[in-house]
């Protein structure tokens, strides 16, 4: 190869080099500029009395988002309590028999599920839930983010465990330990990091739904630890709060908006650390 030719060789790599860095910052450039933007404008309701006490009545100045803060977590760890191990097991199952009649019927409703609008997933839970106990409440609109939750984490923990060695599996069976023990014990360990990422990635992912909330726990003013009535949470008191003709009521939804937005951050932060905690190298 001539000097010529290996000159242009690295011209075009250097060309290739820039552009891909360059796409890559501008696809980041909306999600600097969104936080930047929500960070200016609720930087300044943040405070310690914000966070513990709640809403003022409409006229009042003040007032914080802590039963909205109580309510979201609540929320989200019923939606996490019922949809963590159904996943689970859902993607153990379409990972150990990839080719029955089952798993291909499974992977097509997880694949429609995780396609289906929030807001559909927020009427049926309005008419399955809501209409048949006859009323609002936390627990159908965890029943909804549950529902939501449940594509992700059962695709990632098939894909995670179909990258687990054959012969770790094989080597458990061999010794006579009972499939139930190999599968507990060796499969869904080794995978556990990118089965911790899953879930985790769901849980940032409903913590900032709307849409199916607003038909299933409608929301409270007041301080609520009863999951079987209607509760408030951060997305909702954001929509309202935002929607309102108040200019208080503005600042505080601005000031949410930066709470969950560190949330959500936050649990992408902790999905990156569980996988290097927890990875498995084969």
């Amino acid at each position: 190869m001539d000097e010529t030719s290996l000159n242009i060789r690295k011209i075009k790599n250097r060309v290739f080099t820039i552009g891909v860095a360059t796409l890559t910052v501008i696809s980041a450039l909306p999600l600097v500029f969104i936080i930047f933007y929500v960070f200016k404008r609720g930087i300044s309701a943040i405070s310690w009395e914000f966070l513990v006490t709640l809403p003022k009545s409409v006229g009042e100045v003040g007032g914080g988002i802590a039963n909205a803060l109580v309510g979201t977590i609540l929320i989200v760890l019923v939606a996490s309590i019922l949809a963590i191990p159904v996943g689970i097991m859902a993607g153990v199952y379409l990972s150990e028999n990839p080719d029955s009649k089952l798993s291909k019927v499974a992977r097509l409703c997880i694949e429609v599920l995780n396609g289906t609008p929030s807001i559909v997933i927020g009427i049926f839970a309005y008419l399955v839930i809501v209409l048949s106990t006859g009323g609002f409440s936390a627990v159908s609109g965890s029943f909804a983010l549950a529902i939501m939750m449940l594509p992700l984490i059962v695709r990632t923990t098939e894909e995670t465990l179909q990258l687990i060695p054959e012969s770790l599996k094989e080597a458990g069976l061999a010794l006579g330990v009972p499939y139930y023990r190999v599968v507990f014990k060796v499969v869904i360990p080794s995978g556990l990091s990118g089965i911790l990422n899953g879930v985790m990635l769901a849980v940032a992912r409903v913590a900032g739904e709307t849409a199916p909330l607003l038909f299933t726990a409608f929301g409270n003013p007041y301080m609520n630890w009863d999951i079987f009535k209607p509760m408030d949470n951060l997305p909702l008191l954001i929509y309202n709060y935002a929607t309102s003709p108040y200019q208080s009521w503005h600042q505080i939804a601005w000031g949410a908006s930066l709470v969950l937005i560190t949330m959500v951050l936050i649990m992408n932060l902790l999905s990156r650390w569980a996988i290097k905690k927890w990875k498995v190298r084969f």
